[in-house]
């Protein structure tokens, strides 16, 4: 009996594409459609350079020039794993994890690579997640994250546990930069589309202990749990920063980006939920008169 690797791999539910010694894309398989978002018929015959998939590592950095893994692997033919961040069609940030391998003809000539690539968070994990939110009547209804009702008992719960048992936190404010500009220039369906795609890059980068939401307006907030160090916390915010400004979003034959500003600071004993926020509002306003598309710790 002979299998029909070719229908097999259709119907996998990982991502699987192969590329030629020059990776360009010979094959794409449904699962790699439905996770990036891009048909077979748009990216076969394309490098996935080509404002496809586009990797970038967990600090914003490209992959595409010599930290990519396919084409190392062409070159040395050893098999690679990595956890990366892939763009996809909306412009929106997805973490996945990918395997390299080369393939190779019989005589032992490089043929070019395969790649499998799974999403690190299941969409069933995501689904309860905000079916759970939902019935609190606590989810942003445009970009589908936590509202400041929900933020605010996060912050309170976190509090209590500061006091009772010294686990310490964070917060991050985010404010989109330009935001009205975008909404003079494209319109507000375009501003909508700028909050929905910054939420889903935050959604996906965001540890799973953490809860990121959304405070109002093009203002986005994180609590950040056990980190004790300002160190710590500028890391958080500066990899959330850099992977936000790798997010695109396309206005007809342009391709927009989007950048936030963000203030950072550390709950202490002395705090309480008013000057907690305050103190992150006004950081994240210094990053804005500093130049915007930074962060302020104080």
């Amino acid at each position: 009996m002979q299998l029909d690797y070719q229908n097999l791999l259709a119907n996998v539910s990982d991502g699987v594409y192969f590329t030629d010694s020059e990776r360009r894309i010979t094959y794409w398989n449904q699962g790699a459609e439905r996770i990036s978002g891009y048909a077979a018929s748009e990216v076969i015959g394309r490098q996935c350079r080509d404002n496809i998939l586009i990797h970038v590592d967990e600090y914003g950095r490209s992959m595409c020039g010599g930290d990519c893994p396919a084409a190392a692997t062409i070159q040395d033919l050893n098999r690679r794993e990595a956890n990366v961040f892939l763009h996809h069609k909306q412009g929106h940030r997805v973490p996945i994890n990918v395997r390299v391998i080369p393939l190779t003809a019989a005589d032992g000539q490089v043929l070019g690579a395969a790649e499998f690539f799974t999403e690190i968070r299941t969409e069933d994990t995501l689904q309860r997640r905000i079916q759970e939110l939902e019935n609190l009547a606590r989810l942003d209804a445009l970009t589908q994250l936590p509202n400041r009702r929900h933020i605010e008992q996060e912050l309170i719960s976190r509090f209590h546990e500061l006091g009772r048992l010294g686990i310490h936190f964070g917060l991050l404010f985010l404010d989109i930069d330009r935001f009205k500009d975008f909404n003079d220039a494209y319109g507000h369906d375009m501003g909508d589309e700028v909050l929905r795609t910054a939420a889903r890059t935050l959604r996906a980068s965001t540890r799973p202990y953490d809860v990121v939401g959304r405070w109002g307006g093009e203002e986005f907030v994180c609590v950040v749990r056990n980190v004790k160090e300002p160190q710590g916390l500028l890391d958080i915010a500066n990899r959330t920063r850099l992977l936000i400004g790798k997010s695109t979003i396309h206005a007809g034959e342009k391709m927009l980006s989007i950048t936030v500003s963000i203030g950072a600071t550390l709950a202490t004993d002395a705090d309480d939920m008013e000057s907690l926020t305050k103190r992150a509002d006004g950081l994240m306003y210094r990053s804005k008169m500093n130049g915007r598309d930074r962060v302020a710790l104080g």
